[in-house]
């Protein structure tokens, strides 16, 4: 009786390692949407064209349309709604590929929604950026710090009360970019009002995505760095 119960909990514990093994190698892709595949399927589909402007990044970055904004068709959109750093780090070979002339990252607030530490998202939006310089090194990468978020709408309370993790991050980030061949784009210090550190109602209606006007202004912010 004592060496039937041994051998079913090792049996037991053979499968628990079989079964993480099996996340390891295969469960990864299956943390993300099926829009996120949805997305990342059409990306891989479409042809690399030669200096590329690449923005990338979650919803934020996805709901705009860049190349009217910019008037440029050099310029691609690479966001997909409800993104993730470790979403983007999973796609990121589609993005240099193309070998691209910049890229502007946007990311980090759907993981604080899911509680990871700022610090975390920090690190592996570093590693996304090494990424790039190591696997296209004559692209430009361009981190943009996180938007503002605005509570007041009552929508999206899991990114809308993480003013402090965002600004601790767009701090670090800014600190990691002036001794790094990144350059920091600070989106936050446009879009906040004047009196405290939320989203300007102006540039949004559920306090995390963006109007029309919010988005003509991140192009303006934009624009120079396209020269």
């Amino acid at each position: 009786m004592i060496l039937e119960y041994k051998n079913i909990l090792v049996l037991t514990v053979l499968m628990v390692f079989f079964q993480l093994g099996v996340v390891e190698l295969f469960g990864q892709s299956d943390q993300f949407s099926t829009y996120y595949h949805q997305r990342k399927s059409l990306f891989e589909e479409l042809p690399n064209t030669k200096k590329e402007i690449i923005f990338l990044g979650n919803s934020i970055t996805d709901g705009a349309e860049w190349c009217e904004l910019f008037d440029n068709k050099r310029v691609k959109n690479r966001g997909i709604s409800g993104d993730v750093t470790e979403g983007v780090l999973y796609r990121l070979e589609e993005v240099t590929e193309s070998q691209p002339a910049k890229v502007f990252l946007l990311i980090g607030v759907n993981d604080l929604a899911r509680g990871i530490s700022s610090d975390s998202i920090v690190s592996k939006i570093r590693e996304i950026a090494t990424r790039i310089n190591t696997q296209s090194p004559k692209t430009e990468v361009y981190i943009q710090s996180i938007l503002p978020v605005n509570p007041v709408f009552k929508k999206f309370t899991g990114h809308c009360s993480k003013t402090e993790e965002i600004m601790r991050i767009n701090q670090q980030l800014k600190a990691w970019s002036a001794q790094s061949p990144v350059q920091f784009v600070d989106l936050f210090s446009h879009f906040k009002n004047e009196e405290d550190n939320l989203m300007n109602s102006k540039y949004t209606n559920d306090g995390l995505h963006l109007t029309g006007a919010g988005y003509v202004l991140w192009a303006d912010i934009i624009r120079p760095l396209l020269k």
